[in-house]
């Protein structure tokens, strides 16, 4: 698992490669504290290369969410898998966050 931060566009992409689980979540939350520093902004999470997420994985999305909108930024997902889709559907995911 690799997440890669870009400042785009006046905010901040991160684009997650492989297997977002239990173990990953652990370094991940380490690697996105940029993304929480800045969560003023616009934090656009790119998932093209994201294989899968686990319970874990979605509670950082989850912290990502919160602390954004604490600081008047916003969190964007785009480019979700059909199966990783199917996580948000279930769990709810869908409805909280802008998917594109």
């Amino acid at each position: 698992m690799t997440i890669t931060i870009k400042e785009e566009n006046g905010g901040l992409t991160a684009y997650f490669d492989g297997r977002l689980d239990t173990p990953a979540a652990i370094k991940a939350q380490q690697e996105m504290s940029p993304l929480m520093e800045k969560a003023d902004k616009v934090i656009t999470i790119d998932c093209t290369q994201l294989e899968y997420i686990s319970s874990s994985g979605l509670r950082l999305f989850l912290a990502l969410r919160k602390e954004t909108a604490a600081k008047g930024g916003k969190v964007v997902i785009q480019n979700i898998n059909d199966e990783i889709k199917k996580v948000f559907m279930m769990t709810g995911f869908f409805n909280l966050f802008e998917i594109k």
